[in-house]
């Protein structure tokens, strides 16, 4: 059997990963995940890739370190759990200009604009039927590079633009929808002391719902200068409070989401995280907000009614109103009555102060 399995992998065949797998960490937040490639991962598409990241093509030469850092064009999309026995989500991502990295230093080992344009072709249809993905999709991700960095394991490229590292994606499901976003405040992300609540098992605090769906209820932004869809990745982040000096840092998405809101609203988006460090995942948690759901005061409302109430018993009765006493023209009042207090009672309009209303006996 072992014999077989090599034969397997040394063919190609990819073996099923789950998210739950995939994005384990230990006390510091640190990936345990210790599987091998290829794998495949299955999950539903939270986004369209141009929400997070501007893939336009724009090569960057290394250029004698003046293009250190510079990644110029850039993809990435998030996809959710949707097995039973799975839970969570994971990002994928790639870069145009991987040559620039410090460890590099060569615009060859960089996406030319052409290559790059291929590449983005090739991730945002699905090769068998040509249908563009969007979210909402069931997909199958062909994984043959991962990293881990900032709290979270992305399948990636590697850095490298050797087809050998490359992902690919495949349509499952069309239109299969997107998952109900789980409902959360911010006592469930972080403590009295506004720290993150981190728990390695994820089985509580933020770790439990990385990388998925979720609406995070009663929110009042404090900073408003990331609210603007087109700020760079990391000058597109708001502070948000839930007024019990508890925080929380909102991402804007590249589209509109009207004017900053001035007073308490829900957002719902995809739960990331972004710690800035590959050797420590225990903060950083963020959402990228896709919708905002203002919060509405609720108004009193007076309404001039006659509440008419008789005695509950085992007669059948009709209440009928008229607006002519001398009149033979008698309506039944079709609202149906309730009991308050013991008493058939019926709320009714004061449509015509000169109404009477009386009780016919039906049977």
């Amino acid at each position: 059997m072992a014999g077989f399995c090599g034969l397997l992998l040394a063919a190609g065949i990819s073996r099923a990963e789950t998210h739950t797998n995939l994005q384990a960490v230990d006390a510091n937040g640190v990936s345990t995940w210790n599987g091998s490639f290829p794998f495949t991962i299955t999950g539903v598409l939270l986004c369209n890739p141009d929400e997070m990241l501007d893939s336009t093509p724009n090569f960057i030469p290394w250029n004698g370190e003046a293009g250190a850092y510079q990644m110029g064009a850039e993809w990435q999309i998030a996809f959710q759990a949707v097995a039973p026995s799975d839970r969570g989500g994971t990002f994928c991502y790639m870069g145009q200009s991987y040559g620039n990295m410090p460890w590099l230093q060569d615009s060859s080992l960089s996406y030319s604009n052409e290559a790059w344009t291929a590449e983005i072709l090739r991730l945002n249809f699905d090769p068998a039927t040509m249908h563009q993905f969007r979210p909402g999709d069931l997909i199958q991700v062909t994984v043959r590079q991962s990293d881990f960095y900032g709290g979270k394991r992305n399948i990636t490229e590697g850095h490298s633009i050797d087809p050998a590292y490359n992902f690919d994606i495949s349509l499952v499901t069309s239109n299969y929808g997107l998952p109900t976003p789980e409902v959360v405040t911010l006592s469930d992300l972080k403590q009295a002391n506004d720290t993150y609540i981190f728990d390695q098992t994820r089985a509580t605090g933020d770790e439990h719902y990385q990388g998925m769906r979720v609406r995070i209820n009663n929110l009042t932004l404090v900073t408003t200068n990331g609210w603007n869809p087109t700020n760079s990745w990391g000058a597109r982040l708001c502070m948000a409070t839930d007024g019990t000096g508890r925080t929380f840092p909102l991402r804007h998405p590249r589209y509109s989401l009207g004017a900053a809101p001035t007073g308490v609203f829900d957002a719902v988006g995809i739960f990331n995280q972004e710690s800035g460090s590959g050797s420590q995942g225990i903060n950083g948690y963020e959402l990228i907000v896709q919708q905002v759901i203002p919060q509405t005061t609720p108004s009193l409302a007076i309404a001039q009614k006659a509440a008419l109430t008789w005695p509950v018993s085992g007669a059948a009765l009709q209440l009928e109103y008229s607006t002519d006493l001398s009149s033979t023209n008698w309506y039944a009042v079709t609202n149906m009555p309730v009991l308050i207090e013991g008493k058939n009672t019926v709320l009714d309009s004061m449509t015509n102060s000169h109404r009477f209303y009386r009780l016919r006996k039906t049977n």
